[in-house]
């Protein structure tokens, strides 16, 4: 490498400070004879290769903020500690990127100016810790959260145009250190060795868009009816989660069907309550301690209803929305208590909104009980048949013989040869693929996918042609009257040819430019280098 600086003493010096941790003008450094060595170099790859990895979990931590919820209920249900790990997490991984990135810009900023990269041993141990803590994140996410691969797939049908930008952007960014390296190092194999490197990484890029595909690369014409709506758990973002004003925020946004989930009380009454038990939704551990830990259906309906299922959402704040609430919301929701299913089926009867319901818990000795008792009070509710919605699958042909104007909609994909089609199908969002779902809406199934959040999802799966989606953030997604990004296929060609072209150009005018520099300014030879380490042993 020569040691000649192509900018200021002042600038390398600092540049030197920031990343070897040393302050060292530039005639020191000559007597010194500090040049940048093979370890050196294998340091400079590792810090490229940690930053890459730190920027690829940060974009996983990014996609997966829209089933991060999921993630924070389990972590109550281990701990009994609520706190919003999306946020801990996010700023963390962002965290760890900024500092891989900013040790790699200083490590190009140093290579072009011609200064050695002797990296701190502070620097390494950190950037070791950080590849350490990431590949540990990367394990507990295959191992714990494994459906969130899918997820990552999923997105990169909505980011997959825009990373190829970037990722082009990046790399022809990195022609100019690249070059500013091939030209002032004498080791041949070294220069053809990173330039074909280099040229075959760039090759790939440039034929990239070949093997993208999303469903929104599509004509205006040719995209589908929007999604329905479907509240989980009402509006959950809104009120506390299952009660009656969660219901009645649903309504105001729109939604066509309010989602629940309903268990059965110790003397027979059905209730709206996702979890088996009462903790992380109302105050059970102040009013009945000694009981706290016993299923929500040990519970009689007189003790349900001394229980307060609106304060937590005040205190705990499962999502950020809850800061925003006006004082008359936040009043109405402290006053919340847990809602009989036959209130729910009343005020969906009053707001004309479907209801659908799991039945929990499945594996309960008296499940076939509850069934009958949640029949009983549908039927006495008086709710128009085609409102209800039937999910559990337990006696479900019981059900169809005794209630046959029920919707039955089924949370499993249809089977091959099956004797009654399938007409409607409730599946998490992973587990349908662009090709099913097209395949799906050609023959007419319904499909609604859960629970979709964010809007970069919600617009993937409005291109894909899904009939609705179960969602928390139903106040957002009402808003879309379009997805985020609709590009023809047409345009889409010729953002493609532009950047790539534009790539080509840039890259090959940071060549030329730099190999014009190298030509003009003086590069020590094998006897000079060997000279200066000589007249620097005999001063010593």
């Amino acid at each position: 490498m020569a040691e000649s600086s192509g900018c200021c003493h002042p600038c390398a010096t600092c540049l030197l400070c920031l990343y070897s941790c040393q302050w060292i003008t530039g005639k020191k450094e000559k007597r010194k004879g500090l040049r940048t060595t093979k370890c050196d170099c294998c340091w400079f790859l590792f810090l490229f290769c940690v930053f890459v990895f730190t920027l690829v979990w940060l974009y996983f931590v990014i996609i997966i903020l829209n089933d991060f919820h999921n993630f924070n209920e389990f972590i109550f249900k281990q701990r009994k500690l609520w706190l919003d790990w999306s946020l801990v997490l996010l700023i963390a991984a962002a965290m760890l990127m900024t500092y891989s990135a900013l040790l790699l810009v200083l490590a190009l900023c140093l290579q072009l100016c011609g200064q050695p990269l002797k990296l701190h041993w502070l620097h390494k141990t950190l950037l070791i810790l950080t590849a350490l803590l990431v590949a540990a994140a990367f394990t507990g996410l295959g191992i714990k959260w494994a459906e969130e691969w899918r997820s990552a797939h999923i997105s990169l049908q909505a980011t997959g145009p825009f990373l190829h930008i970037g990722i082009v952007g990046g790399m022809t960014l990195l022609a100019w250190p690249l070059a500013s390296f091939i030209y002032g190092t004498r080791n041949t194999a070294l220069k053809v060795l990173l330039l074909l490197v280099y040229c075959t990484v760039m090759i790939m890029l440039y034929l990239a868009p070949l093997g993208i595909t999303s469903p929104c690369i599509m004509e205006e014409n040719q995209l589908p009816p929007k999604p329905a709506l479907v509240g989980h758990r009402g509006a959950p973002m809104l009120a506390p989660e299952n009660t009656l004003m969660s219901l009645h925020k649903a309504v105001d946004c729109d939604v066509q069907v309010f989602e629940t989930d309903v268990m059965v009380s110790a003397d027979g009454v059905p209730f709206l309550m996702h979890d088996e038990e009462l903790t992380r939704t109302t105050n059970v551990q102040s009013v009945f301690p000694e009981r706290a830990a016993l299923n929500s259906t040990a519970f009689n309906w007189t003790d349900l209803q001394q229980l307060d299922a609106g304060s937590w959402f005040l205190e705990r704040k499962p999502f950020p929305t809850v800061q925003s609430l006006s004082d008359g919301d936040r009043y109405q929701a402290s006053k919340q208590r847990i809602p009989s299913l036959e209130q729910a089926l009343e005020a969906a009867k009053q707001s004309n909104i479907s209801i659908m319901f799991d039945l929990r818990p499945e594996n309960h000795s008296d499940y076939q009980s509850f069934v009958n008792v949640t029949l009983e009070v549908i039927l006495q509710s008086g709710i128009p048949l085609q409102q209800v919605l039937w999910l559990p699958d337990g006696y479900r042909e019981q059900v169809k013989q005794q209630v046959p104007g029920f919707l039955q909609i089924y949370g499993r994909k249809r089977l091959q040869n099956e004797k009654e089609p399938l007409l409607r199908v409730n599946l998490p969002y992973q587990d349908m693929s662009l090709e099913e779902i097209r395949q799906y809406r050609q023959d007419n199934i319904s499909v609604n996918l859960y629970v979709v959040n964010q809007p970069w999802l919600f617009s993937v799966l409005w291109c894909s042609g899904v009939s609705s989606v179960t969602t928390n953030a139903c106040q957002v997604l009402k808003k879309m009257k379009h997805p985020i990004w609709l590009l023809p296929s047409s345009t889409y060609l010729m953002i493609w040819i532009v950047i790539d072209c534009t790539s080509f150009l840039a890259i090959l005018w940071a060549f030329l430019l730099l190999k014009k520099c190298s030509q003009r300014r003086p590069v020590e030879s094998e006897t000079d280098v060997l000279l200066t380490k000589i007249n620097s042993l005999m001063q010593e």
